[in-house]
């Protein structure tokens, strides 16, 4: 049996929301990583700290976000603050 063309059209339009979830799904994955691996990094060195704390006060501004990263913040400024103390 022939499907109608508003039948091709609502199947064209599902297909093409399954491709854009998976295309979220992976940038969502993508970003993740990214994030771990630079989380990761800037726990091991204060220079890294410095720059990851710098950026995510600038760039963190809704209040319910700078709660998620109060804690990672702290972490950073303790590596970031290593830095001094080996200079002196």
């Amino acid at each position: 049996m022939a499907r109608s063309i508003d039948q091709q059209i609502a199947e064209a339009q599902a297909k093409l929301n399954r491709l854009k979830s998976r295309q979220k799904a992976s940038e969502t994955r993508r970003k993740i990583i990214v994030g771990a691996v630079v989380t990761t990094e800037a726990l091991k060195d204060p220079k890294i700290a410095r720059w990851m704390a710098g950026t995510l006060r600038k760039n963190v501004t809704r209040d319910v976000d700078l709660k998620e990263v109060a804690g990672l913040l702290d972490e950073l400024d303790a590596k970031a603050a290593q830095a001094k103390g080996d200079r002196e």
